[in-house]
């Protein structure tokens, strides 16, 4: 007799399903095409879901599952399911997120190389009947710069593709180790370096906010003449207005495009028909191979939850330990917290990470602290979700270094959590606890201090203890109608060096954040979201 029963919603290689039926204790339904209705009329026998993009997985499907235990999309969005009533309702959400990691890096180099070639405007040219060599001369990649955005994944099996084409390797990812880019064959840059020096350009970096538009048209006018540029990863990386404006003026001399910010693209989208332009509609998991890899990976996710294993890919966060829950899952956002702000104070190529636990939670196994701080720290740079499960796992394959010390009860508190972030142009320290029911950040950079990060953005401000900052800064902020909901001070003396932390409930522009930097005696002011 079968113990867990799965269904299969929508269509995923005929590997994912010889694989769930090849396990002895897996029985498996293939139903597809179904409404909602009848999802959540038949879904309360089922222990397993697995699904593609159709099949809305909402909020009543989940309710009716009552022995559902996860639901498995075949690919890397779950936009279609409800994550987060399945982690309400205590169900594990798993994706596919590897199995297309080949194809997209083939599809780029495949883009790459029909560029340099003219492929596809010799092509049509040539089956409208004309024989035009000479308008079709193309460029060797041999010896040119490829620069990478992005040096993920997708990006690193790039980058082992161009090398053995004999390419030279720029790559922009300050998230990756210096070593992991070493041993892979690949010279870490600045982003200004690589839009200067790349005669191929291509994006591998995630859509968050701080990346939406990351080519635009300052940093266009900042490349090499001449330059190609390759976007396989999201549409919206680029101002797709901007590029037009810069093939027209001859910056750029070639643009291959497998995504686009609205998809399918409008019919007079500025750059589809244009003849410098080649185009594929989001092509760049379609292969059989990804397709069967995708189908396998998502079942393999499957049966790991089924079996009460951990599974790789956990889109929504586990539950903590009973055993454990009471003395360190408070501590799990305190971590998270950390590492969330920790990567965005840290300055340069990310090195290491140290990690410390201090009192109480010191004498647990705080392996589940650890994934929450690397949460918070890769969240906001990948273009996965990072969960409890997964976050080592992922950090290790970004070559980071993490340290783990333990250490006795300190004064004030009765546990401590600490993290520094060493970079190869500085390092930021933080430490924080949990009191009366909150997350406190109780140390920055070596200045104590105590703050609630209950607001959606911090300022934090490197100065010179002096009367008059506060307002100084205050004016600025108030004449831009951006409201101030605490402030907090930590100083080691009077008018010494001191840290100015100010809690916002509304962002803070560029140019503002700018005008707050030019303050007398104020050496740093950054921005952190949280």
């Amino acid at each position: 007799m079968a113990t867990f029963k799965v269904l299969v919603a929508d269509p995923i290689h005929q590997q994912g399903i010889d694989l769930l039926k090849s396990q002895p204790e897996v029985a498996v339904d293939v139903k597809l095409r179904q409404t909602p209705e009848a999802l959540a009329a038949c879904i309360g026998e089922y222990d397993a879901l697995i699904v593609r993009s159709e099949t809305q997985v909402n909020a009543a499907v989940l309710g009716a599952g009552k022995r559902l235990q996860v639901v498995g999309r075949a690919g890397v969005g779950v936009d279609n399911i409800d994550v987060e009533e399945a982690t309400r309702r205590g169900v594990a959400v798993v994706n596919a997120p590897t199995g297309n990691i080949v194809a997209a890096a083939e599809h780029t180099i495949a883009l790459l190389l029909a560029m340099a070639r003219n492929v596809p405007q010799a092509d049509s040219s040539l089956k409208r009947g004309e024989w035009k060599r000479g308008q079709f001369t193309g460029v060797e990649v041999r010896n040119k710069v490829l620069g990478l955005i992005g040096l993920g994944r997708v990006g690193s099996e790039v980058a082992r593709r161009a090398l053995g084409l004999q390419m030279q390797v720029l790559a922009y990812d300050p998230y990756v180790s210096p070593d992991y880019a070493k041993r892979l064959g690949v010279a870490l840059a600045t982003i200004d370096e690589v839009l200067g020096k790349a005669d191929f350009l291509s994006l591998h970096t995630p859509l968050t906010e701080d990346t939406r538009h990351l080519l635009g048209p300052k940093e266009l006018a900042r490349t090499k003449p001449g330059v190609r540029i390759i976007n396989a990863a999201r549409g919206a990386l680029v101002d797709e207005g901007a590029l037009r404006e810069a093939l027209d003026a001859g910056k750029v001399a070639g643009v291959a495009l497998d995504v686009f910010t609205t998809e399918p693209p409008s019919p007079d989208h500025p750059l589809v028909g244009h003849a410098k332009v080649i185009v594929t509609p989001h092509l760049g998991a379609s292969t059989v191979e990804a397709q069967a890899e995708v189908g396998r990976e998502v079942a393999e996710q499957v049966l790991a939850v089924l079996r009460g294993q951990p599974a790789r890919n956990t889109v929504n966060a586990p539950l903590v330990p009973p055993e454990v829950r009471s003395i360190l899952a408070p501590y799990l956002a305190v971590a998270a917290t950390l590492g969330k702000l920790a990567i965005q104070l840290v300055e340069g190529q990310l090195q290491s990470i140290t990690l410390r636990y201090d009192g109480e939670i010191a004498t647990h196994d705080t392996a589940i602290l650890k994934a929450a701080a690397l949460v918070g720290l890769l969240q906001p740079v990948s273009s996965e979700r990072v969960n409890l499960v997964n976050a080592a796992w992922m950090a290790d394959q970004r070559g980071l270094r993490i340290v783990e010390q333990k250490g006795p009860a300190p004064e004030q508190y009765t546990s401590l959590v600490s993290i520094e972030a060493q970079a190869n142009d500085g390092a930021i320290s933080l430490a924080g606890t949990h009191m009366r029911g909150e997350t406190h950040i109780v140390q920055i950079r070596g200045y104590w201090l105590d703050l609630v990060p209950s607001v959606p953005y911090l300022l934090v401000i490197d100065h010179l203890d002096r009367p008059g900052m506060i307002g100084a800064v205050g004016t600025i902020t108030g004449g831009h109608d951006i409201n101030i909901s605490f402030m907090e001070v930590g100083r080691y003396q009077t008018r010494g060096r001191a840290v100015m932390v100010l809690g916002l409930d509304d962002p803070v522009p560029d140019p503002v954040l700018a005008k707050i930097r030019s303050i007398p005696h104020i050496t740093s002011a950054k921005v952190v979201r949280l």
